[in-house]
C-alpha cells in the first residue's frame, strides 16, 4: 500500500476524495425512503446494504441498492483510470472506506461487499466476474449473504494474483480484511449456526 501511495503523488487527494465521496452515498438509505419504507437503519440488521433492504420484502429496491452500490464503486475506478492505474486503485479503496464509513452518516455504514465487487469489475474485470460468480455460488448452495461474501471476498486476492496483477491484490486483499472486520458479528452468529438465510425478513 505505502508503494502504491508514494508513487501517486498529486492524484492521491483527488482520487481518495472523489472516491470517498462516491462511496458515501447511501443509496440503501435513499431508497428505502423514497419508497416510503421508513429509515432501513431501524429494520433487521439496521445496515444500509442491499441484504437489509431486502428484508423490506421489497425485491426491487434490494436489487437497485445492490447494483448502485457497485457502480458507485465501479464508477470511481473508471473515473480516475484515465490518470493512472495506481489512482483507479486508489479511489477504489476510498469509495469502499466511503460506503463503510460515510461522513453523512456518522460515519456508521455498510459493509462494503457489493462497492467492493463494483470496484473489482472495473478494476480487473476477470477478477470482478470470479468474485462475483463465487458469491453467487456459495448464495445458492448455503443462502446465507454474509457466507457468501466472506468467501467470494476472500478468495478476491487470488483470483488478483491469477488473473490480474499483485497491486490489484494488494487492494483486494485489503478490502476482504475490510469486509471480515465489517462482518465479525456474522462471523459469531455463523459459527452459533444462527445467520439467518436470504430472504428472511
Amino acid at each position: 500500500m505505502d508503494a502504491l501511495i508514494g508513487t501517486l503523488g498529486y492524484p492521491l487527494p483527488i482520487a481518495l476524495g472523489l472516491g470517498y465521496l462516491l462511496g458515501s452515498i447511501p443509496f440503501g438509505l435513499i431508497l428505502t425512503r423514497l419508497a416510503g419504507q421508513g429509515d432501513i437503519r431501524q429494520i433487521g440488521s439496521g445496515n444500509i446494504g442491499a441484504t437489509n433492504v431486502l428484508r423490506t420484502g421489497k425485491k426491487g429496491l434490494a436489487a437497485a441498492t445492490l447494483l448502485l452500490d457497485g457502480a458507485k464503486g465501479a464508477a470511481a475506478v473508471l473515473l480516475m483510470a484515465g490518470i493512472s492505474g495506481d489512482a483507479a486503485l486508489a479511489a477504489g479503496l476510498a469509495s469502499v472506506l466511503g460506503h463503510v464509513f460515510p461522513v453523512w452518516l456518522r460515519f456508521n455504514g455498510g459493509k462494503g461487499v457489493a462497492t467492493t465487487l463494483g470496484v473489482l469489475l472495473a478494476a480487473a474485470w476477470p477478477v470482478g466476474v470470479m468474485a462475483c460468480l463465487t458469491w453467487l455460488a456459495v448464495a445458492v448452495i448455503f443462502r446465507i449473504s454474509s457466507l457468501a461474501a466472506l468467501i467470494g471476498l476472500a478468495a478476491s486476492p487470488l483470483f488478483a494474483l491469477w488473473l490480474a496483477d499483485p497491486r490489484t491484490a494488494a487492494m483486494a486483499a485489503l478490502l476482504a480484511a475490510l469486509s471480515v472486520a465489517r462482518h465479525h458479528e456474522n462471523i459469531r452468529r455463523l459459527l452459533k449456526g444462527e445467520e439467518p438465510r436470504i430472504g428472511k425478513k
